[in-house]
């Protein structure tokens, strides 16, 4: 099966990205904890090399906690900073704005210097779809958003959003869309619902979820199913229909409603808490 992503018009993307990054001070990017990789766009490594990042591990509560901790010192490590975060949950975002005022104090103290105090910080805020920005932003912002006027940016569907006296947030809705070949970061994209079910074989997402499981978190399926996890994912995957009979009206498994199963407790959290892809290997 090929995984593809939605029709998007890249070039167009990217000039727009060009010309809104130089308002900017701070490129905020939303990826999935539980597939920091596969819901990163490359685009923004290069678009986005010239300002401070911050990266934002969304669905942290979803992810592996031990994972989580790995991918934020990677990112410490590569020059970025981190913070795990729910979007979902507004206690977090004190966190993330003391990160964003640490991410910009050079920033800072040069406008300082320069007479110019209380400037607000200036962040964009990328993230590919169902990675939670709108869900971050909405809570980030809370009641206090506003629009704020007579700024670049501003015109041609732009919206600035004035969190507080310290930070505003260039909305860019929908601008960033990924490419990519490897078939197995369309796979990851799948398996969290990034890419729309309608379009996929849900019962061929099912199995091979089935073998990353049995690989990275053997003792799961049997914890949560009462299944032996010791065959093919083939075999497990249809004990799994047998244990929580999906039927057919008419006798036999119904697999489809299998697979909408186990990929609907795999990304509500029901299996545990799960991350796909770990960091890259230091050296």
């Amino acid at each position: 099966m090929q995984y593809q992503w939605y029709p998007g018009h890249m070039t167009k993307a990217k000039r727009q990205m060009q010309e809104d990054i130089k308002l900017v001070d701070l490129v905020v990017e939303l990826v999935d904890a539980r597939i920091p990789v596969s819901s990163h766009n490359p685009d923004i490594d290069e678009l986005g090399k010239q300002k401070s990042r911050l990266v934002l591990l969304n669905k942290a509560d979803l992810a592996d906690e031990a994972k989580n901790q790995a991918w934020c010192e990677y990112y410490k490590a590569q020059g970025s900073y981190a913070v795990r975060l729910d979007a979902r949950n507004r206690g977090g975002m004190k966190a993330v704005q003391a990160v964003i005022q640490e991410a910009c104090k050079e920033k800072i103290e040069k406008n300082r210097r320069r007479g110019i105090l209380n400037r607000p910080v200036r962040a964009m805020v990328v993230g590919i779809p169902n990675v939670g920005k709108s869900t971050f932003i909405n809570s980030f912002a809370g009641k206090a958003c506003a629009k704020t006027g007579n700024k670049p940016g501003v015109t041609k569907g732009k919206q600035w959003i004035r969190l507080n006296k310290q930070v505003e947030l260039l909305d860019t809705p929908g601008i960033l869309w990924p490419k990519f070949e490897d078939q197995t970061i369309g796979l990851h994209l799948a398996w969290i619902g990034s890419i729309k079910d309608e379009l996929l074989n849900k019962e061929e997402m099912a199995v091979e979820l089935i073998g990353e499981l049995q690989n990275s978190y053997p003792g799961i399926l049997e914890g949560r199913y009462g299944i032996s996890e010791e065959t093919e994912p083939v075999a497990v995957f249809e004990a799994l229909a047998q244990n929580r009979n999906c039927l057919k009206k008419g006798g036999g498994l119904d697999y489809g409603k299998a697979a909408a199963l186990l990929l609907d407790e795999f990304r509500s959290g029901k299996l545990g808490r799960i991350t796909v892809e770990a960091p890259p290997a230091a050296g």
